[in-house]
């Protein structure tokens, strides 16, 4: 397509869904953020976690204090689509806090929680912005001999299969290293 002074202008796509996955302190969060501030000088953080005991109070804090004040910064627990994000680039940190939020509250009936996150997946990123989710490969480790922790494991596995599907990018974090799967 060309303008009227027969420049030629590029047709972007303003929507964009990426998934960063990986284990446990595989970098995900810090790679996640790079990546958007790589792609917006103002980008949004949506943290998901519910404070649960003192220790993740203070991991919660040592996140807080890597980004600094270019960061608008968003503490939603359930309904990200109530936040209005048009046109911003959007980090999502992270699915599995987001996720065990629902599994809690409908005690951990795995279709009640499943059912809700989707939907609220879809209503959330309806909106024109850039999405940068983190997620994590909990079912990597093998099988839990607990029952509570093997049913969230499903869930989460097959709640990750399905932002894969709606994903543009996927990147798998190992050690540290990005690999893009998609």
């Amino acid at each position: 397509m060309t303008g009227e002074n027969g420049t030629i202008l590029r047709l972007t796509k303003m929507k964009k869904i990426i998934l960063i996955t990986g284990g446990t302190r595989s970098g995900k969060s810090t790679h996640a953020e790079k990546l958007a501030l790589s792609l917006s000088p103002n980008p949004v953080y949506l943290a998901t976690a519910r404070i649960w005991d003192e220790e993740f109070r203070e991991r919660v804090i040592k996140h807080q204090q890597r980004r600094g004040n270019e960061w608008t910064n968003i503490e939603e627990e359930k309904e990200l689509s109530k936040h209005s994000l048009k046109g911003r680039t959007v980090v999502v940190d992270c699915v599995t806090l987001w996720c065990t939020n629902y599994f809690f509250d409908s005690n951990a009936n795995v279709d009640e929680t499943l059912t809700a996150v989707k939907e609220e997946f879809e209503r959330f990123t309806s909106q024109e912005a850039t999405f940068i989710f983190v997620t994590n490969e909990i079912g990597m480790c093998g099988i839990s001999e607990n029952e509570l922790q093997r049913k969230f494991t499903d869930m989460q596995g097959w709640l990750n299969q399905y932002i894969v599907q709606k994903a543009d990018e996927v990147i798998l974090m190992v050690s540290g290293i990005p690999v893009k799967i998609k």
